[in-house]
């Protein structure tokens, strides 16, 4: 080995001199302005006590967890979220929602509904919300009760019942209760009712086109709408009427040419001619006085007649002479209207003839 060249021993021990000394030297730390250091400078690693004029950080675990697909957080402390605010997922709220206006599609709830203003449901465009209000779903069909139109209009599919006493008003008028029509109700289209106790109606009456009553001329007719009479009955032409006069009589009859008949057991006792003709049937029983012809009944006599009498098919008249006219026939009597001591009561037909044959007889004794 060269005696000119360093000893190998020399060298090593130089240059772990040179290493001591560098280790020993201290070391000047870099000084870091404030707002110096830029975030291109930091990847990786925890800052601890981290705080910037927004954002405190005082958490002792992971919180906040930030990801190409959002922020992930467990709890989150805000009074006020000034944007608009979608929700993905469900929703749980164990306090109280205070809202100026909510839209749902769907509300499920089982729980008490409070509200301090009403219920609203509005239309598109400013609309009415026709087809809207509430609705059931479930069973054979879906029961409602909506706003329908023309005209306007509450629909229900189902039936409404009040509680009793209670009733429906109009104007605050009672319309209609359990048992009563209200007594604003002055019109009706009733086709059937059941018994009624009491009727009270007001103007004119119609009664299936059969009974008439004309409240203005204060008639009745029976099948017809103008009654002749007070009290009328129309069958095809012929027409029956009960009415007063003007004289404070009342007259009862046909008031066509129609005879009249009165009857009992569906038999026929009194027969009324269309031209006046009277005929009984059966016998006829007078309890009081009969009249023909005259205006004052005879106290003295029960029958009292103005003209001549005939029974059995004899006539008897008064006069004072023979006939000198009309058709008699044998057996007819006149009486004398003026008899006198030894005349005759009468005279008597002894053969018939216009005026026939005539006889004295019943000498008057002087």
């Amino acid at each position: 080995m060269s005696t000119n060249n360093p000893n190998i021993h020399d060298i090593l021990k130089s240059l772990g001199d040179a290493i001591d000394g560098i280790s020993k030297r201290e070391v000047q730390k870099t000084k870091i302005f404030d707002r110096e250091l830029s975030g291109d400078k930091i990847n990786g690693g925890m800052i601890t006590n981290f705080a910037s004029v927004g954002i405190k950080d005082t958490a002792t675990k992971a919180i906040l967890r930030v990801a190409d697909d959002g922020i992930r957080v467990d709890v989150v402390h805000t009074n006020v979220v000034a944007c608009p605010l979608t929700v993905k997922g469900n929703l749980t709220v164990e306090g109280e929602i205070h809202a100026r206006k909510l839209h749902v599609d769907e509300v499920s709830a089982d729980i008490r509904y409070e509200r301090t203003s009403p219920l609203e449901f509005k239309g598109e465009d400013g609309s009415l919300a026709y087809g809207k209000g509430l609705i059931w779903t479930g069973g054979s069909y879906t029961k409602q009760f909506v706003l329908q139109p023309k005209p306007d209009r509450f629909f229900s599919s189902e039936s409404i019942d009040l509680f009793k006493d209670k009733y429906y008003s109009i104007s605050g008028l009672p319309v209609l209760t359990q048992t009563e029509l209200g007594t604003s109700v002055v019109k009706s289209n009733l086709k059937q009712i059941g018994t009624l106790d009491e009727l009270r109606v007001a103007g004119n009456v119609v009664v299936d086109e059969f009974l008439f009553w004309d409240a203005d001329t204060q008639r009745l007719g029976l099948g017809t709408d103008a009654p002749n009479g007070a009290i009328s009955i129309m069958s095809w032409d012929h027409e029956f009427v009960i009415d007063p006069t003007e004289d404070k009589k009342f007259k009862i009859g046909t008031w066509t040419t129609t005879a009249l008949e009165i009857i009992t057991d569906d038999s026929t006792r009194i027969d009324i001619a269309h031209n006046g003709v009277v005929t009984f049937y059966e016998k006829v029983v007078l309890k009081h006085k009969l009249g023909v012809g005259v205006k004052n009944f005879a106290e003295d006599a029960d029958i009292t007649t103005a003209g001549p009498v005939r029974f059995q098919d004899k006539k008897f008249e008064v006069g004072t002479e023979i006939p000198t006219a009309g058709t008699y026939k044998k057996g007819d009597i006149v009486w004398d209207a003026n008899p006198q001591a030894g005349g005759y009561t009468g005279w008597i037909c002894i053969r018939e003839g216009t005026p026939g044959v005539w006889k004295p007889f019943g000498q008057i004794s002087v």
